[in-house]
C-alpha cells in the first residue's frame, strides 16, 4: 500500500480569521434584529390615563407606565390621582394625530395594541406622563426600549413631588 501523505494545515492569515468572525457575528445580529415598526393614527377618544382608542377602534395601551385606574366597575373605587391622569392624557392626545412605535411584543393578553406615542410636534406621550408625574414605570419584558428614560423621568417627578408623588 502507498504511503500515506500528511497533510499540513496551512495557517490562515490573522485578517481572513478576523472577517470570518465579523462576518458570522454580523450574520447573527441582523437574524436577532426586532422591527419595530411606526404606524401613523388618530387618538378617537382616552380611556384613561395610559389607553386610547384610535379612529377604526383599535384600543392602544401605552408601553413602560402605569396610570392609576379609574376602575371601570360599579363596585370598584377610583384609585387617587386617575381622574388627573385621565384629564392630562385627553388633554394631550385626544383627537389628535399620533405616530406609534411598536416594540418587540405587540399586544397584551387583552389583544390591545401596546406602543410608544409620539405626537406631532415630537413629544413623546409616554414620557410626558412620567416626568409630570401622572404615571409611574412599568416595565414588562421584553418591551424595554425606553426603560433607562422612563426610570430617569420617574425618579425626576418622585424628586420634585409632581403629580401622584405630591405630599397626600
Amino acid at each position: 500500500m502507498g504511503r500515506m501523505r500528511k497533510m499540513k494545515l496551512r495557517k490562515l492569515p490573522v485578517w481572513a480569521v478576523a472577517v470570518t468572525l465579523c462576518a458570522v457575528a454580523l450574520s447573527r445580529a441582523v437574524e436577532q434584529k426586532v422591527e419595530h415598526p411606526v404606524t401613523a393614527a388618530v387618538v378617537e377618544r382616552v380611556i384613561d390615563g395610559d389607553t386610547v382608542v384610535l379612529v377604526g377602534g383599535e384600543k392602544v395601551r401605552y408601553i413602560g407606565v402605569d396610570t392609576p385606574e379609574l376602575q371601570h366597575h360599579p363596585r370598584k373605587k377610583v384609585q387617587p390621582y386617575a381622574k388627573e391622569a385621565t384629564e392630562f392624557n385627553r388633554r394631550l392626545v385626544e383627537g389628535q394625530k399620533v405616530r406609534l412605535e411598536m416594540d418587540v411584543e405587540r399586544q397584551d393578553k387583552y389583544t390591545r395594541t401596546l406602543a410608544y406615542v409620539f405626537l406631532e410636534d415630537g413629544r413623546f406621550v409616554n414620557a410626558e406622563l412620567l416626568k409630570e408625574g401622572y404615571a409611574h414605570l412599568m416595565t414588562i419584558p421584553p418591551n424595554v426600549r425606553y426603560v433607562d428614560l422612563f426610570t430617569g423621568l420617574q425618579r425626576q417627578a418622585r424628586d420634585a413631588k409632581r403629580g401622584l408623588w405630591g405630599k397626600k
